[in-house]
């Protein structure tokens, strides 16, 4: 696992929760928008944090062990985004 490549799926990970959350606003508007612009931050907090994490594992002694954790926390924490799109999806259609 190399550096460019984790810093490839954080960009890919949580650019993709981001168009989904941007594609529900554009083809709901109005509804759950200050929901699902809040996600939208939390999703760009995230990207941050983990960005700063890669670049500062670059000196950690065991580098791979590090960049295996910093990508089981990009699932773990996007998989908890999604949850909270999808519960804010239902409220916001009313089912």
């Amino acid at each position: 696992m190399n550096l460019r490549d984790i810093k490839k799926d954080i960009q890919y990970v949580v650019g993709a929760f981001i168009d989904d959350c941007t594609l529900f606003l554009n083809m709901n508007p109005g509804k759950n928008a200050d929901e699902i612009t809040g996600l939208i931050d939390k999703a760009v907090d995230l990207y941050n944090d983990l960005r700063d994490k890669v670049v500062k594992g670059a000196e950690a002694e065991k580098a791979k062990a590090y960049y295996l954790s910093v990508r089981k926390e990009l699932l773990e924490k996007t998989d908890a985004l999604y949850d909270e799109l999808s519960a804010s999806v239902k409220k916001g259609l009313g089912k």
